[in-house]
């Protein structure tokens, strides 16, 4: 216990000054957190190092099945389903043959290929936080395609568990695994609610409620035999994601989850072997080129493989292209399966470590990528690699030929909703902007006139005949798609949105006519709510009611 503690004060010790400088020049935190670990490599045993990764992963995993929520995410799971199937058949196939061509035999290919088949949670879901925070289609698109992903890993490290191929061992473990992914749903569905009213909303007994949560499903798993991380995904799944409800749990859970996510990637560069400083220079050559293979399948025909399939089921080439980017690293769930397949001797040590290189350099190019993905995204669609069709625009959508002096409305959340219900009674015509599925039916019957496609294409707005519209209204907080709109350069009247009031003040300067700032607007309200108390309009439970409405009800962002 005390070597575990000793290499986690290490771990921080070193990491501080790299995170340090990331905070300073405003740099992703993720590859420099790599960085430190290879230092601090040199003072970690490596059987530590292993042991401290198996239990940041699992409490890493615990989190990401924490802040699921399979409503929001089962309307696109059918497309996941189909995306996760095929990055794993097809990108797996060709790391399986790869590692066959390069001579590995095919029991440890088969770990090759399912690393480069896998993509990370953790930094998935990191790089996507804004996406799904404001429930943007491409951000429940890349979180539930882990998701199904996170399901077959879950599965393949119960086989590996077993540490033999033989069938009663795996039908066991898989067994067990469905027992803890039923209980899950159980605890989920009828537990949870017991909990939080024995809590009496004391935010510090639910944290205390479900970290005892996690220990016995973790315990559980330990006492039958099947790894940990199986119990922690299950644990996070039980937890109902409702942070409207239990607002200082999930901000509790989010700081611990900050902290494993340091101790993970600093971890993940402490198992980096060094080519060239602690390998011979032939060994040095041969591992760089195996991990230059599978770096190559991860970053590119994986996000080509993911693009493609999208595109197929019907969304718009940038919605499928950036999702795609996001998939563009090694899981961590590749990983664990890894070190568990390194311990019950299925993989030897290269192959190990060249996947932990693989994983360590992916985790990196795509914090890069995902900074520069509308870059990446410009340059594919200017070049012809990424096609751009509009059947399936003119086939979704609805617009009168001679529409003229309407109101052109992006996004048909709440807002947009809220806009549509006004521009009706004002009995004035206007197109909606839409590209979620989720919507299509919604807007179809509820819309006079609407386009399905993606706000950032120059097609979009011809068929919505953006040139004879009297006001654009965007209730996108984004700043890629406020300055598209500000690029068309039409006549009508501009309206955006913004998240501060310094970024409204640029958006204004660039030439829009009105940004909203949802700070102000909501200072505005509270005046409003404050006043219909005192005034008796506005009961205590209509405001309670009314206000976890909005919090659970998030604004869908057209992007």
């Amino acid at each position: 216990m005390s070597e575990m503690l000793t290499a986690v004060a290490i771990i921080f010790i070193v990491a501080g000054p790299f995170l340090l400088f990331a905070n300073r020049y405003d740099l992703p935190a993720a590859p420099l957190l790599v960085l430190a670990g290879i230092v601090a490599g040199f003072f970690i045993d490596e059987a530590l190092a292993l042991e401290l990764a198996q239990f940041g992963i699992a409490l890493l995993v615990f989190t990401f099945g924490v802040g699921i929520q399979l409503s929001s995410i089962e309307i696109v799971l059918a497309d996941s389903e189909l995306t996760a199937l095929g990055q794993i058949l097809v990108v797996g196939a060709l790391g399986i043959g790869f590692g066959v061509l390069f001579g590995i035999p095919l029991g440890e290919a088969i770990y090759l290929g399912v690393a480069v088949a896998l993509s990370s949670t953790i930094v998935g879901t990191a790089l996507l936080q804004t996406e799904i925070r404001t429930d943007l289609i491409r951000g429940r698109l890349g979180e539930s395609i882990q998701f199904v992903q996170d399901l077959f890993a879950v599965a393949f490290i119960l086989v590996v568990g077993a540490g033999v191929l033989e069938l009663d061992p795996i039908v066991l473990q898989i067994g067990y695994g469905a027992v803890f992914l039923v209980g899950a749903v159980l605890v989920n569905r009828y537990v949870f609610d017991a909990m939080g009213r024995l809590a009496g909303g004391s935010d510090e007994l639910m944290i205390v409620g479900v970290v005892s949560l996690l220990v016995v499903f973790v315990g559980a798993a330990a006492a039958v035999g099947i790894p940990i991380v199986v119990g922690a995904f299950a644990a996070g799944l039980a937890v109902r994601h409702e942070p409207g409800e239990y607002l200082g749990l999930f901000n509790g859970l989010e700081s611990i989850k900050d902290f494993f996510v340091a101790i993970f990637f600093v971890t993940v560069g402490a198992l980096v072997v060094l080519p060239f400083v602690q390998l011979g220079v032939a060994e040095s050559v041969e591992k760089l080129a195996l991990v230059a293979g599978v770096v190559l399948l991860a970053v590119l025909v994986k996000p080509a493989v993911t693009t493609t399939i999208l595109m197929y089921r019907g969304y718009e080439a940038r919605t499928a292209t950036l999702t795609a980017l996001s998939t563009d690293q090694i899981s961590e769930f590749s990983l664990i399966i890894a070190i568990e397949a390194l311990l019950v001797g299925l993989l030897t040590q290269a192959v190990f470590d060249a996947i932990v290189l693989a994983t360590a350099v992916t985790m990196i190019t795509s914090t890069v990528t995902q900074r520069y993905n509308e870059r990446i995204y410009r340059m594919l669609s200017t070049r012809g690699l990424v096609s751009v069709r509009h059947d399936k625009i003119d086939e979704l959508s609805d617009v009168p030929e001679d529409i003229s002096d309407h109101v052109i409305i992006v996004g048909y959340g709440r807002k947009g909703r809220r806009m549509v219900e006004t521009c009706e009674e004002l009995n004035h015509p206007y197109v909606v902007i839409e590209n979620d599925p989720a919507l299509r039916e919604e807007v179809r019957i509820d819309c006079e006139a609407y386009v399905f496609g993606d706000a950032m294409g120059d097609y979009t707005w011809e068929k919505a005949n953006a040139d004879e519209a009297r006001v654009i209204v965007s209730v996108s907080g984004s700043g890629v798609i406020s300055r598209r709109l500000l690029e068309l350069e039409y006549d009508a009247t501009l309206v955006l949105r913004a998240r501060d009031e310094r970024t409204a003040l640029s958006l204004l300067d660039a030439g829009a006519t009105y940004v909203a700032v949802p700070d102000l607007l909501a200072g505005q309200q509270l005046i409003q709510y404050v006043r219909g108390l005192l005034e008796g309009d506005l009961s205590a439970e209509e405001l309670r009611t009314e206000g976890i409405a909005e919090l659970e009800e998030p604004v869908r962002l057209i992007l």
